[in-house]
């Protein structure tokens, strides 16, 4: 078996409660909900360790800075 990663198990541990809190409820666009939730911190994060310098940021996420100022206009980080 794998060892999950810290950030693998933190989305388990969301998703169960959310899971659990949802009481019988049918759950819809559940992608589109985690990945909002979590794109935001990401990126605050990133931006704040690389100085808010977007290239370099960009580099460490692996996206063009195109993309990058994209998300970040989409979050409302600009």
């Amino acid at each position: 078996m794998n060892k999950k990663n810290e950030i693998a198990l933190c989305v388990i541990h969301a998703l169960d409660r959310y899971f659990a809190d949802l009481d019988g409820e049918i759950p819809a666009n559940i992608y589109d909900m985690v990945i909002k939730q979590v794109e935001r911190p990401l990126l605050e994060s990133i931006m704040e360790r690389t100085g808010g310098n977007q290239t370099n940021a960009a580099a460490m996420l692996g996206i063009t800075r195109n993309t990058l100022r994209r998300k970040l206009l989409d979050h409302g980080l600009l």
